[in-house]
């Protein structure tokens, strides 16, 4: 496996990996909100947070940001909770952090956030080396991953919509629920030092 392919697969293990549970809890609840018809909004928010992770890698890796561990296991759990809150909260479209490009602009923010978890494997990986093309497969391998994890959690809101008939505020409901539970878990979990 040449340098580059090792990148991609890194960047597609770093969100399908069960040991990656806090990104994959993330873009499930980042989804939650959204109806299938609604496909093209779930692309744009899924590559903003990439480009907000690719961010912060780019940032880790010119050592603009210092990596703080303590700091981000704390971060990444709330940046879940809260984005299940106003799943919830803005369901109904009258709020004005229901609009799209708010939706887009807080994934991308959070996706610096998350960034920074990995910031410091990355920046091992690149052993002072350009920057440029490694973080280009890193990406792809990561929106890969992340397409393949949107696509196995729409089948199963298609299976949810079309064959039980249920409706898409439960679907969002539970699966918003269940993201702020986990997360506030990790969160307590991060606070205690474990």
């Amino acid at each position: 496996m040449n340098n580059l392919s090792s990148f991609f697969v890194s960047g597609w293990n770093h969100i399908v990996d069960i040991n990656a549970y806090d990104h994959l809890l993330f873009v499930m609840t980042l989804c939650a909100a959204f109806r299938l018809t609604q496909w093209k909004q779930i692309l744009v928010i899924i590559t903003a947070f990439t480009i907000g992770h690719s961010g912060t890698l780019i940032l880790s890796a010119l050592d603009f940001i210092p990596a703080n561990s303590k700091l981000i296991d704390m971060l990444i759990p709330v940046t879940i909770m809260i984005t299940a809150i106003a799943n919830i909260t803005n369901y109904d479209k009258t709020s004005k952090f229901s609009d799209a490009k708010i939706k887009y602009g807080i994934a991308l923010i959070f996706g610096l956030i998350h960034g920074l978890a990995f910031a410091s494997n990355f920046k091992f990986m690149m052993f002072g080396g350009s920057i440029i093309l490694p973080l280009l497969s890193f990406n792809i391998g990561i929106e890969v991953g992340q397409l393949f994890i949107v696509l196995l959690f729409m089948g199963l809101l298609w299976i949810y919509s079309n064959i039980i008939k249920a409706e898409h505020f439960k679907w969002n409901l539970f699966v918003s629920g269940a993201g702020f539970g986990i997360a506030a878990t990790i969160l307590l979990k991060a606070l205690n030092g474990e």
